[in-house]
């Protein structure tokens, strides 16, 4: 019988099987408390267990469910990826980034990504299998353990990583729980942020989840028109049933909700793009994290200059969203989603598999026309009085 990973069992899990094996239940305690805020790699450091414990642990599980098999670290030290093996062989990946006071794990919930958006490197890569809550949990682990060794912590946890979260649901909020709990890693819900490529049904759920963590929606584009072409879930939930989603969640949570949208040149950032979705999001309690799309071998999609970057961030001001523009990391360490695993990993893709064709560009759509649909003006508005946030954000790009 196969070994399970160690992380896979709830605390009172764990009681079950010490009970079963004759041990007090403080042993779960003592345990999990070596696995998770201990920088130890395996059961036979735990050292205030017997030996025949330890040993009867190492037999029955698995201290973690994946191996680091290559990992990258950026010119500037802010930004680690570690490409991972799972026990089955498929590879995933995730990344540590360092910022002020931060610390931020960015983990992956799924082998590879089912619906192939072509800004996205792990989407072209396809679809294998969902993440266990115990492959979730040990992408965060592994950086956790280096952190304190270094009398460190992770600070903040984001699911931007491979893989859309809110299809493997269940096992991402099992992991986002253990992580959670005091008795284990014991990381505030609120420094923990889902994002989502917009699942409707996902989002309706997680607004009535008891922990408040935070929402983050890959928008991309201001009309279904685009965003089509760029989010493909938009097919199965247009705007008209995302906007009134996130809406939904803010009144169920109290939590401002971020939009990411990555700007791609003469695609989604001319003026009249910036002007539509100021339209699209005003008056709802948000943030919109502008993102210059990182350099991809699998796509033709390049940043748009930096003096469009900001005149587009200055249109969004005015229409009063409040937004930042992403420091971008990692660039030389392909920290962009699944591009490490893109390069690396040609030979885990099933085989007789053939990787998918590079994305073609797609046409710039006409905002201002969506926007006459709608009755609404595609010209700015006077600027009244506003503040435009700076702030660093956390994830992929």
């Amino acid at each position: 019988m196969p070994k399970i990973p160690i992380t896979g069992l709830t605390l009172k899990e764990l009681e079950g099987v010490l009970a079963a094996w004759g041990e007090p239940a403080y042993r779960a305690k003592q345990i999990a408390d070596w696995v998770y805020r201990k920088p130890v790699q395996g059961f036979a450091e735990m050292t205030n267990l017997s030996l025949a414990l330890r040993e009867r642990l190492a037999g029955e599980f698995l201290f973690q469910s994946l191996a680091p098999v290559k990992e990258v670290t950026s010119r500037g030290r802010n930004s680690t990826k570690v490409l991972f093996r799972l026990e089955d062989g498929r590879t995933i990946e995730s990344v540590l980034m360092f910022y002020e006071k931060r610390r931020t794990v960015c983990v992956s919930s799924q082998v590879g990504c089912a619906f192939g958006c072509p800004l996205c490197t792990t989407g072209a890569c396809g679809f294998e299998r969902n993440l266990t809550a115990a492959e979730i949990i040990d992408q965060v682990l592994f950086f956790s353990r280096r952190l304190r060794a270094a009398e460190n912590a992770v600070t903040n946890v984001v699911f931007m990583g491979m893989g859309e979260p809110l299809v493997n649901f269940d096992a991402v909020w099992r992991a986002i729980e253990s992580l959670v709990s005091p008795d284990l890693l014991g990381l505030g819900a609120r420094r923990i942020t889902i994002s989502t490529s917009g699942i409707v049904p996902g989002i309706k759920r997680l607004a009535q989840e008891k922990l408040q963590v935070n929402l983050a929606v890959s928008l991309h584009a201001p009309n279904n028109a685009l965003r089509d072409k760029l989010v493909p879930p938009n097919r199965m939930y247009p705007i008209e049933k995302l906007i009134p989603a996130c809406q939904q969640y803010y009144e169920a949570t109290h939590r401002r909700i971020t939009f990411e949208y990555v700007l791609i040149k003469d695609v989604n950032d001319s003026p009249q793009h910036a002007i539509e979705l100021g339209n699209l999001l005003r008056g709802i309690n948000c943030y919109v994290n502008l993102i210059p799309v990182n350099p991809s071998d699998y796509s033709d999609f390049r940043a748009p200059p930096r003096a469009r970057v900001e005149a587009f961030s200055e249109l969004l001001a005015r229409h009063h969203v409040a937004n930042t523009v992403r420091l971008r990391r990692g660039l030389d360490i392909e920290a962009g989603c699944g591009q490490l695993r893109a390069r690396s990993a040609e030979g885990h893709r099933p085989a007789g598999e053939k990787p998918r064709s590079r994305p073609k560009k797609p046409r710039a759509s006409n905002p201002s026309d969506a926007a006459r649909k709608r009755g609404e003006s595609s010209s700015a508005p006077g600027s009244r009085g506003h503040e435009k946030r700076h702030r660093r954000g956390d994830g992929w790009g």
